[in-house]
């Protein structure tokens, strides 16, 4: 059954009728269903990796109005994946180019654009409006409060993630099937799970996913085919293999289930654990002050908590090198009479690992590099690449 009622259906005109004759030949989509496509509103959360092919075959489908939300500006980093931006794009809003990109594919269709950044005040509002909604974020906070929300409007959300050469995707909705917190009662440790900026990604690992949320919409939209509700793929684009993996609705959810306890949207970067007055107790250093320091020849120690081989981007000379994963157990080879300053990429998970170092134990002094080693390459030596 179709989300677009028979009430807003409207009639193709002449260049309609020959812009999407493709679909128009299949019987599952139709006149009838290229209508309803026509008549429905899609909101794609997030313009990145998986809303850039999401919002392409999206507007190039004939979906009638489009909603964009993000609040970034377009990096050169982008570039490897997003495919909806052009090196022209950088420093733009998200939201603003890929409008422009979309409207150049199909000016007949309606984009709305909501270049902010979604939260517990201003949700359902934005959601509100739409029939469908799709997640293209990279975020738990995010994700959880897409999925509470589409839940208390009883919307579908069409779902995917991506990490590294790893994708999932599937169809939340309340209605037939499990919700996000069905499968995700709660969120993993702050910093087990690096994002994409920290961890890396296959270019064409968001380009298969974004494409299979693009099909699940237009399935939900023209009422046929089979969605992946109540089902996840998995997908290993390294090995190119799939799998599918039945998921069921919890009957003790605390937002869907049969007595559900959450009414209403929470405070989703708290829920994350990403946001405990421990962060403020934290100190940190610029890269400015921790090269003064250096150069001074202070008692200050650099622990590098990054990977191996994001290691050999950018090598932080005299760091001693300690993965994240490796801290606790090695926390008795530091001395607590020098000041640790611990280094990552962007100053995020060398604050959880600080924390994690803390509530371990370990009693000397530790700062974090503000903004990571990319601040270092901005900062003090440029020579150096931001990665």
């Amino acid at each position: 059954m179709s989300v677009i009622p028979d009430d807003r259906l409207a009639d193709l005109t002449r260049e309609e009728l020959s812009r999407y004759s493709r679909h128009l030949l299949l019987p599952e989509v139709g006149l009838e269903g290229q209508k309803r496509l026509k008549a429905s509103r899609v909101l794609i959360v997030g313009t990145g990796g998986l809303g850039a092919p999401l919002a392409l075959y999206l507007a190039a489908a004939g979906v009638g109005t489009l909603g964009l939300v993000d609040y970034d500006l377009v990096e050169s980093s982008n570039l490897q994946r997003q495919i909806i931006f052009g090196t022209r794009d950088l420093d733009r809003p998200k939201t603003a180019a890929a409008a422009d990109r979309l409207r150049s594919l199909n000016p007949d269709i309606r984009i709305e654009t909501h270049n902010l950044r979604l939260t517990s005040r201003n949700a359902l509002q934005v959601l509100e409006g739409y029939d469908v909604v799709a997640d293209g974020t990279d975020n738990y906070p995010t994700r959880y409060l897409v999925g509470d929300a589409c839940v208390l409007l009883g919307k579908p959300n069409v779902y995917a993630s991506i990490f590294q050469f790893e994708g999932q995707a599937t169809v939340f909705d309340a209605g037939r099937g499990p919700c996000y917190r069905c499968l995700y009662p709660s969120p993993p440790p702050p910093g087990l799970v690096p994002s994409c900026g920290e961890g890396g990604v296959m270019g064409v690992l968001p380009g298969i996913l974004g494409a299979i949320q693009a099909a699940e919409v237009i399935k939900l939209v023209v009422g046929g085919g089979r969605p992946l509700v109540g089902r996840m793929l998995l997908l290993d684009a390294w090995l190119m293999r799939s799998v599918e993996v039945r998921l069921d609705k919890n009957p003790d959810c605390p937002v869907c289930g049969k007595s559900p306890t959450l009414t209403g949207l929470v405070d989703y970067e708290q829920f994350c654990g990403l946001r405990d007055d421990r962060e403020e107790e934290i100190p940190s250093v610029t890269a400015g002050e921790l090269k003064r320091r250096l150069d001074g020849g202070e008692r200050v120690q650099v622990i590098d908590i990054r990977e191996p081989h994001e290691r050999s981007l950018f090598k932080f000379s005299g760091a001693v090198p300690v993965p994240f994963g490796q801290l606790v157990r090695r926390k008795d080879e530091f001395d607590p009479g020098t000041d640790l300053v611990f280094i990552c990429k962007i100053g995020q998970r060398s604050l959880y690992a600080i924390r994690a170092l803390r509530e371990a134990g370990y009693p000397g002094p530790m700062f974090n590099l503000k903004d990571g080693v990319n601040a270092w390459a901005r900062e003090v030596d440029p020579e150096l690449a931001v990665y």
